[in-house]
């Protein structure tokens, strides 16, 4: 293989058998379940990096059912996402998110630096409730649970909130174990479309784990929670950061 036919062919690993196609990346009926709830500021403090700043000591923490979605297939995810603030903006810092379909760990973490982990989420709905589980291997260690469609939620409002920027930290090693990429990426979801939105009661139990430690943000207490049916595309990021640069 000739070194422009590399260049020309290569955009992810690996180069013969690329881990996702390329995007634009869309999602058709994608279902949220996010409880917000009030945490430890310290331990949030500690867990948002620089220069983002904390808006409020709250968490969202998000069960996503994605059963359509151009080239990343059929899968669910779960996490934890930070409300912040970057030179006056407001918008959302995602600290962690476990998903169970390879493609899009990979082309979340290579392309944008979502900090995806391999693991077993649910969402689904069971009789008159929305539950959300998440599974570390045999352990059980985060569980949501909703009033199913209790109250209507205005789609207005929340399409306005998910046209808000999002923040990952994008690391990337040198080939001698050094940091060779830390960034701080914005981007935006685009060609949104909020099919419906509802609220109702709701409980969230996280559980320790040595390797997935969602629970060193503890559940103080829920605020509210929301569960909405949209279309988007997932837009791609531009360098808000860099840690690196002299």
């Amino acid at each position: 293989m000739k070194a422009d036919d590399i260049v020309k062919n290569a955009f992810c690993m690996p180069l013969a058998n690329p881990a996702y196609p390329k995007g634009p990346y869309r999602f058709f009926n994608r279902e949220y379940f996010i409880i917000t709830y009030r945490t430890d500021p310290a331990r949030l403090r500690a867990a948002v990096p620089e220069p983002l700043e904390i808006t409020d000591n709250v968490v969202k923490y998000e069960f996503i059912r994605m059963p359509d979605s151009t080239g990343f297939g059929d899968y669910t995810e779960s996490g934890q996402v930070i409300p912040v603030s970057y030179k006056g903006k407001k918008g959302g810092y995602t600290h962690r998110m476990f998903l169970n379909d390879h493609p899009p760990i990979a082309g979340g973490r290579e392309i944008w630096g979502f900090p995806k982990v391999l693991a077993q989420p649910t969402l689904k709905a069971e009789i008159d409730c929305i539950v959300g589980t998440l599974d570390y291997g045999p352990v059980r260690i985060a569980t949501g649970t909703m009033g199913y469609k209790h109250k209507a939620v205005d789609t207005k409002t929340v399409y306005d909130s998910l046209m808000a920027p999002n923040y990952l930290l994008k690391i990337i090693p040198h080939v001698d174990g050094t940091v060779r990429i830390c960034e701080l990426v914005e981007f935006f979801l685009q060609d949104v479309q909020v099919k419906e939105a509802w609220t109702g009661p709701a409980a969230l139990e996280l559980s320790p784990h040595a390797l997935a430690p969602i629970a060193d943000l503890p559940v103080l207490e829920v605020v509210s929670a929301l569960h909405f049916k949209a279309d988007l595309t997932l837009g791609l990021g531009t360098v808000a950061h860099d840690y690196l640069a002299k």
